[in-house]
């Protein structure tokens, strides 16, 4: 998951437990939101920055390079990044939360 020091230790961690390496990489400004634009189809850098609401592309080449260390995301053949099978299984833990995000805006118009 996110680079871990020597010492086995993650930011914010002092286990490196995996739940913990997870939510750091999580954690990092746009990882969830690439992830999440990746979720029904491969995108190119272009595309995804579009999506990503013109992000930075420095930023967002450094998440795209940890997803791809991390085995969430692939740049395909043509160019493109889209989600792994481990990718797409992550994004799936996420439905439940979305789903609920999308009760909890209803009913309270945030």
């Amino acid at each position: 998951m996110a680079k871990q020091e020597s010492s086995g230790k993650v930011r914010g961690s002092r286990t490196g437990r995996p739940i913990m390496a997870l939510l750091d990489l999580l954690g990092r400004r746009w990882s969830l939101r690439i992830l999440w634009e990746l979720r029904e189809k491969p995108l190119t850098s272009r595309a995804l920055r579009t999506a990503c609401d013109e992000a930075s592309p420095t930023v967002l080449q450094t998440r795209l390079t940890e997803l791809r260390e991390a085995g969430f995301v692939e740049l395909g053949d043509g160019g493109g990044y889209g989600l792994t099978p481990f990718g797409r299984e992550l994004c799936e833990t996420f439905m439940p939360l979305h789903r609920f995000a999308e009760r909890w805006r209803s009913k309270t118009g945030v």
